[in-house]
């Protein structure tokens, strides 16, 4: 008779790894809430911050919040779980049975690659909500932080784009110039408008303006229009405001079009594209910190939980100054941006790696 591929072990490891999983992703959130409260609330009060305003920026805080504790949880899941079967001698016991260590700890594995998944959902739903909380943060400045003015911006083919007033939360502009060089298969182009306003559905319409079609260096033919739909005017407002995004405020796409658009202004942009990398690279750290976790929490029988505590937030303590180092070599450009952010994962996966061969099966 064939084994059955998920076993009853199998579904009590995944559930004491569940609740200990659940219970820590629930904890974490409440932690770094209190402390960024005790931290902030002088100059959040110097802001008039309202109760209501201040609660609401927490809740629009916890995506992002659980993005960044997800392998923590992970980490703390897997070490008390595991350090509970060693001390109560259940991997002993299913080592007798003939099951060896790796396959005791696959249920681990699983859950943990859920747990990836869920984080990289967690790094695409974190940044609209930023948004929101940085913009209630700001209190009476956030409408300052709404609008730039007298600015150009390089765009997509060569175009250029000189504005007078910029309004993001408006999602218009005002005095806008877009000037594209022409080529030999196509003529350059200068368009003037009063006016231009954003929706997500038809994008950039522009009102009240003259269009100049010129063909070659001595021909120049005007057409005024009262409205124009310019499909080439991909940015969006947010976009458009390049100086001042923060990269917690946009998704792995918005970011890497924002990086493009400041490498066009020929702004350094190694900090951003460690921070991009990071919104990959954090979620499938989960998965290497349950290598890394599993073996480390059969080192010591005897610890009990204040031996896996200890454990659990040194290693997260390592992992996040990990993280705020490989920002800083990959924005110094020591070694290429997208590989400085592999960095933690490397260091951790090499050591589990070295750890479970170390394991007796």
């Amino acid at each position: 008779m064939s084994r059955r591929f998920i076993t009853p072990l199998d579904r009590y490891i995944a559930t004491e790894f569940t609740r200990i999983f659940g219970v820590t992703l629930m904890g974490f959130p409440v932690l770094v809430f209190v402390i960024d409260l005790v931290d902030n609330l002088r100059k959040y009060q110097e802001k008039k911050l309202t109760m209501q305003a201040l609660a609401l920026s927490y809740l629009y805080w916890i995506p992002d919040t659980l993005f960044m504790i997800m392998p923590a949880a992970v980490l703390f899941a897997t070490v008390f779980s595991i350090g509970t079967f060693t001390r109560h001698s259940e991997i002993t016991a299913a080592k007798a049975s003939g099951i060896s260590f790796y396959r005791f700890i696959a249920p681990i594995l699983v859950m943990a690659t859920f747990a990836m998944g869920l984080d990289l959902v967690f790094s695409e739903v974190a940044p609209p909500a930023n948004a929101e909380r940085l913009t209630l943060l700001a209190g009476a400045q956030g409408s300052a932080d709404d609008d730039r003015y007298n600015f150009a911006f390089a765009g997509d083919q060569g175009r250029v784009y000189r504005i007078y007033t910029l309004n993001v939360r408006g999602k218009s502009v005002d005095n806008i110039e877009i000037e594209e060089r022409g080529s030999e298969k196509r003529p350059g182009l200068l368009i003037a408008a009063k006016r231009g306003d954003w929706t997500p559905k038809r994008g950039w319409t522009l009102q009240s303006g003259v269009m100049h079609v010129i063909p070659n260096e001595t021909a120049d033919l005007a057409f005024a229009f009262d409205s124009l739909m310019d499909r080439s005017l991909k940015e969006t407002p947010q976009e458009l405001r390049a100086t001042d995004r923060d990269p917690s405020e946009m998704r792995f796409a918005e970011l890497t079009r924002f990086i493009r658009a400041m490498e066009r202004s020929g702004a350094d942009v190694n900090t951003l594209r460690v921070e991009r990398m990071l919104k990959i690279a954090i979620p499938v750290t989960c998965l290497i910190i349950a290598l890394f976790g599993a073996p480390l929490a059969t080192s010591s029988q005897r610890g009990g939980a204040a031996y896996g505590i200890a454990v659990s937030l040194a290693t997260t303590v390592f992992f996040l100054v990990m993280i705020q180092l490989t920002k800083a070599i990959g924005g110094k450009g020591l070694m290429t941006p997208e590989a400085a952010a592999w960095i933690p994962n490397l260091l951790v996966g090499i050591f589990g790696i070295v750890m479970l061969a170390r394991v007796r099966t």
